[in-house]
């Protein structure tokens, strides 16, 4: 009863078995390395923390070593890996893609180089967006941004102005530097906090002879004067604004930062103020925008929760089984090929020295004499090898119903051995619709980086003044799917007329052809059947009058003939 007294249920609580994450949610790192059980850490961030840490521990098959002496044997196969792993990759689908509902240039080819001087058009900034992608490595830093997303819950992305590339620069933050203040304690994920730090602990150096210290980075919105009046327009919004966003970079000696001191309330007395590549101090800096360029991404839709959960968190407990049943069928296997041998009656080599026998090897070609009772027992443990392996996989089947990742999907179950196609696409029912809220989650996250990225163009002088569209990140396609039997289908539905063209391309783009944009393929094909028409009209005519000149030809000969009998008669 003792150890449900204090019991917490919130996102990182199936964890809560854990000896070493209650310690480190309790203030008390214990096992767990990292900062969090700093005292500069904020309470309710504790959890966070410790959740992460262990996380990412099962992610590099270091779960057993939270479990001290216990864990030493401990056999882990890499599981949380590859779910995280193929997670990921059903979640971003087999491409990526920004594009903007409302381009008004239809015909704007995507590899075009226009500049953003040709005014507010929505092409033009699509065209700019995937470009910066391009020189941002955008697609890259998503895949190792929503690794983490789905392995701990959480991601965030930082953007700044670079003015030496005179493009917006994006970077990838791990979620345990990323502490929001949220509006008066409450956790809301429809409420975008007005102040964020970044804070983490550089150790110390002894080769320098550098003490530990800890570094907070902050971005706080507020007022451009102090007396709340003073206004600024900015050049994506046609309201004057009274707000502006500050940067603050500061180290502190640990030595300096007072216990119970959260991140928040650090004095600044002991603070070093750092500079940027420009030479500007950085204390209050008046960066020049009304947002903070920080997005912070969830893994889940958690309700009023402003961060996610990982998918390991489910199966926590059920990876630990795994790793168990894994040692335990280790063991077997161990004593299955090198068997436990009983000997009586034989003549075993003794030791000159203390007159005791020599430890018995087992080795290919061994020949004991028996004496003439003797005996050889072996213990076969064969049966219980199976029944481990048979264990083994029930845990890997209900691994499979937790995560909601196929058998296929995780490579347990043989493609070849479905029923049939249908079978196979209801098994991916639980996978749908993990992958459908999972990409829910981020519906608003991604268009809310793409904004960002255009109003920080607009503050560099790159694009003009003006509301700038949306933008957005679509993800393609992750389930298999039967082309040929998809091509059959669009084209009987489109002879039949229940299904027009233009869907049928879709349906042909969304199984996996290489259709980039369907309107577009569209006009292509009906270019080449009018094209294929126009040809076939023209060979035709050609037929046409090549038959009319032999008639002609035919007629001339006939009149030739008939004019000598003409001229006798």
């Amino acid at each position: 009863m003792t150890r449900w007294r204090n019991l917490i249920i919130d996102a990182w609580g199936a964890l809560s078995y854990k000896p070493a994450f209650e310690q480190a949610a309790s203030g008390r790192s214990g096992r767990l390395p990292g900062h969090a059980g700093a005292s500069w850490i904020p309470e309710a961030d504790r959890r966070r923390l410790a959740a992460y840490t262990v996380l990412a521990a099962y992610n590099t098959n270091q779960a057993a070593a939270l479990l001290g002496d216990d864990g030493v044997d401990r056999r882990e196969y890499g599981d949380p890996s590859l779910i995280v792993n193929q997670t990921l990759a059903h979640l971003l689908g087999e491409s990526q893609k920004i594009v903007i509902p409302e381009t008004v240039d239809q015909d704007q080819d995507e590899d075009t180089d226009t500049g953003p001087e040709d005014g507010g058009a929505a092409g033009t900034r699509e065209t700019l967006l995937r470009q910066w992608a391009e020189s941002e490595h955008l697609w890259l830093r998503i895949q190792h941004a929503e690794r983490t997303a789905v392995l701990l819950g959480d991601t965030v992305y930082l953007l700044s102005w670079s003015r030496a590339e005179g493009r917006p620069v994006l970077k990838t933050i791990d979620p345990g530097f990323y502490f929001p203040v949220l509006p008066d304690g409450a956790i809301d994920a429809d409420t975008y906090p007005e102040r964020v730090h970044l804070a983490w602990e550089v150790p110390a150096d002894p080769a320098t002879g550098r003490g530990a210290t800890m570094r907070r980075v902050t971005y706080e919105l507020g007022a451009i004067s102090q007396d709340g009046t003073a206004t600024r327009r900015y050049p994506w919004s046609t309201q004057p604004s009274t707000r502006t966003c500050y940067l603050t970079d500061a180290e502190w000696d640990l030595k300096h930062v007072n216990r119970g001191e959260g991140a928040d309330a650090l004095s600044l007395k002991h603070a070093r103020f750092r500079t940027n590549a420009d030479g500007d101090l950085l204390n209050r800096l008046d960066l020049q925008l009304d947002f903070i360029p920080i997005v912070h991404v969830p893994n889940t839709i958690s309700g009023p929760e402003h961060f996610g959960q990982s998918s390991l968190m489910a199966a926590a407990q059920l990876l630990d089984d795994l790793g168990a049943a894994d040692t335990d069928s280790q063991r077997a296997a161990a004593t299955t090929g090198s068997p436990i041998i009983g000997l009586s009656g034989a003549r075993l080599a003794v030791d000159r020295k203390s007159g005791q026998p020599l430890p018995v090897r087992v080795e290919p070609g061994m020949v004991w004499p028996l004496g003439e009772s003797g005996q050889l027992t072996t213990l076969d443990t064969s049966a219980q090898l199976a029944e481990m392996r048979a264990y083994v996989e029930v845990l890997r089947d209900r691994l499979s119903v937790i995560t909601r990742l196929p058998g296929s999907v995780l490579g347990t179950v043989d493609p070849a051995q479905v029923p049939s196609g249908y079978a196979m696409q209801l098994s991916f029912g639980p996978l749908n619709a993990m992958v459908r809220s999972m990409r829910l989650a981020r519906a608003a996250k991604y268009p809310l980086l793409l904004k960002m990225v255009l109003r920080l163009y607009q503050a560099g002088g790159v694009l003009p003044a003006g509301e700038n569209p949306r933008a957005e990140v679509t993800f393609g396609s992750y389930l298999p799917s039967d082309q040929a039997g998809t091509l059959d289908l669009v084209v009987r539905g489109v002879q039949a007329g229940v299904l027009s063209q233009e869907t049928g391309v879709r349906m042909l783009a969304d199984s996996g052809f290489p259709i980039q944009d369907a309107a577009r393929e569209l006009e292509r094909i009906n270019a080449e059947k009018t094209s294929a028409a126009a040809r076939e009209a023209a060979m035709l005519n050609a037929a046409e009058a090549e038959g009319t000149g032999e008639r002609n030809d035919d007629e001339e000969n006939e009149s030739a003939e008939q004019t000598p009998d003409a001229l006798t008669a």
